[in-house]
């Protein structure tokens, strides 16, 4: 009796490794062709009954099923047997067993001597390449014919590209896919483009498809009809349908520049997947391929969100997919500046009550909802430090370049996307990688958001019940205004769904109820049907009205509570004057990730107050170390 869990003992056990071993016998030790034909037979009927014992003991004992093969230990291992010659001849005994009755039988010592030659070829290849796995060997039997068809053609690209690992490795991983194209990967494998392209530069990367090809919609196979998972597994660079990328740091603006690409229709789908960025490179690939293809027809800026790569294990293929052979913008700031917007992060507490509150709900003793990420009540400059943000990885400029063709590097700097600089930002983009021009820039109006927008960078919801109805008041910050005033801005694939309902169902409200000198930084909003229905009840209307201007006293008093407890750039530098470790810690760092931008933009980085000074101390305390 085999052993069930071993996918090699019943793959043996198949009725083809049975048949083609006992032929194989008959060859090596003779005897007549009744004796064979006798014994062929007695397996066939003995296999037959094996099966209906099997089959009925299953049926009463279910649990007695046998695994399947794919989840055997030795199921790579096994795939091989079908490759023996024993399978192989049991495979052409079974076929003219079947069709006897049309004539097979005149034909089966053909057949043989055609199995013996194709079992010659499959025993060649698994010797001459090391990168054949299960997937391959199931690409293979799901394509044998189609394979030993094209064997002296394919034979010929595998020899032509043996010292070319990398798009071994690729045709080897997508073997199925190869076989099944192989007249059109064939002309791109040989031809002058993607030998200069790809194998002169030992690219690690290669594509297996022509991406000048896959751009033409005419093409019987392009980009639009290749899955983007498909896609990410064959190279495929992503489909030139963007006109450079922007590189977007946190800490330096990059929320506020990102709200502005989305507005002026540069990046329409910029908050869908951007901060997915951060967690894998393979799902920012597959989601911006799916945003490509979607808006194929517009012009488009395709936004990176720097810090995801380095330690992921397919960084390196997304630099190689993604940033080459494009204009690359990178969004700057003063390093020690970053790390003050850092450490006064404040964390959203999604799961907090006071999300939503009720007209009884008394602010004066504080929002609950701000607490900071370092620290919890207050900013704890101590935690911040300690818990490891003066690394290449957060602060890197040149680590990331490194890899990138450097005639391409352009630097945008914080203080260029205010809303006076940003519109000379955007005559840049019109005039260098004709965009269209920004019809409407009205969203230049609004506030960036300061500290009190900020305080509801997450929705908050005062909610009203009187009698049978209720009415929803949303407090935003300015940031988003915009969707509110703009119903023609395509918002259907932003990362946040609350933004369809603003632009669906909401009107802002703030004139009635806040004061201008908070209408800068944040808004309210409800539905116009609400809003109307409100109206029309005086009585509550005041009250609202009462309560929302208490509350903006009250948000006036907590602003002016978190600035006290928030650091500053010159507490940042007190603290690195005081520990020379973490000083010449930042110092090295900077020294080295800053090269590029000293080089190319020495402007922005002499525009650098708090670096500059920190460069000064460093000189003062340490030398020129």
């Amino acid at each position: 009796m085999y052993n069930p869990n071993s996918a090699i003992e019943r793959v043996k056990n198949h009725l083809a490794y049975k048949l083609g071993q006992a032929m194989i016998d008959f060859t090596n030790n003779g005897g007549g062709s009744i004796a064979l034909f006798k014994k062929l037979y007695k397996i066939k009927k003995q296999h037959k009954k094996e099966q209906k014992i099997y089959q009925q003991t299953i049926q009463i004992f279910p649990q007695l099923k046998y695994p399947s093969l794919e989840t055997c230990g030795d199921y790579e291992q096994a795939l091989r047997y079908k490759f023996h010659l024993s399978y192989m001849l049991g495979e052409v005994l079974i076929k003219a067993d079947k069709t006897w009755h049309k004539g097979s039988g005149f034909k089966l010592k053909n057949d043989i001597k055609k199995a013996n030659k194709e079992f010659q070829i499959f025993r060649e290849i698994f010797k001459e390449f090391d990168q054949i796995n299960s997937s391959i060997l199931e690409g293979l039997i799901n394509n044998k014919q189609l394979f030993l068809k094209e064997f002296p053609r394919i034979k010929n690209i595998l020899k032509i590209h043996q010292d070319y690992k990398a798009i071994l490795d690729n045709i080897f991983h997508n073997f199925n896919y190869f076989i099944q194209n192989f007249d059109l990967i064939e002309e791109w494998l040989l031809s002058d483009d993607f030998n200069e392209r790809y194998k002169k530069g030992s690219h690690p990367y290669p594509s297996l498809l022509d991406p000048k090809k896959l751009n033409d919609e005419n093409e019987k196979i392009n980009y639009k009809n290749i899955p983007a998972e498909l896609a990410w597994e064959m190279n495929l660079p992503l489909p030139d349908r963007y006109e450079f990328i922007m590189v977007l740091k946190g800490c330096s603006g990059h929320t506020a520049f990102s709200y502005f690409l989305l507005w002026s229709g540069y990046s329409p789908s910029i908050f869908r997947t951007c901060n997915l960025a951060l967690k894998d490179p393979n799902v920012y690939y597959i989601n911006k391929y799916q945003d490509l293809i979607f808006f194929w027809n517009y012009k488009n800026i395709l936004v990176f969100e720097h810090g995801m790569e380095p330690k992921h294990q397919d960084g390196l293929k997304l630099f190689y997919l993604v940033l080459l052979n494009k204009d690359i913008y990178i969004l700057t700031r003063d390093p020690l500046s970053r790390l003050k917007t850092w450490a006064n992060h404040i964390i959203d507490d999604y799961v907090s009550l006071d999300t939503e509150f009720s007209l009884d709900y008394d602010f004066s003793q504080g929002f609950k909802w701000i607490k900071y990420a370092f620290g919890g009540d207050k900013v704890d400059l101590n935690q911040f430090v300690y818990s490891g943000p003066i690394t290449n990885e957060s602060m890197s400029v040149d680590s990331f370049i490194s890899k990138i063709n450097y005639n391409k590097i352009f630097y945008i700097d914080f203080h260029e996307i205010y809303p006076e600089g940003m519109l000379d930002v955007f005559k840049y983009f019109k005039d260098n990688y004709n965009f269209p021009i920004i019809q409407n820039m009205d969203f230049f109006q609004y506030s960036l958001g300061g500290s009190e927008g900020y305080l509801f960078a997450i929705p908050r919801i005062l909610n009203i019940y009187e009698n049978c109805d209720n009415y929803k008041i949303f407090f935003f910050s300015s940031l988003r205004l915009y969707f509110v005033k703009n119903k023609n801005i395509d918002i259907r694939y932003t990362l946040f769904p609350i933004h369809n309902d603003m632009q669906k169902k909401l009107i802002d409200i703030s004139k009635y109820f806040i004061n201008k000198k908070y209408y800068k930084d944040f808004f309210i909003a409800m539905s116009q049907v609400e809003f109307e229905k409100l109206y029309q009840n005086s009585y509550l209307f005041d009250k609202v009205k009462i309560y929302i201007q208490h509350l903006c006293k009250n948000i006036d008093k907590q602003i002016n509570l978190e600035n006290e407890k928030k650091i500053k750039e010159k507490d940042i530098l007190l603290f690195f004057k005081e520990h020379s470790f973490y000083r010449k810690q930042l110092k090295s760092i900077l020294d080295y990730e800053l090269q590029h931008i000293k080089q190319h933009r020495p402007d922005i980085v002499a525009s650098w107050k708090y670096y500059q000074e920190f460069e000064k101390m460093c000189k003062e305390l340490d030398g020129n170390i």
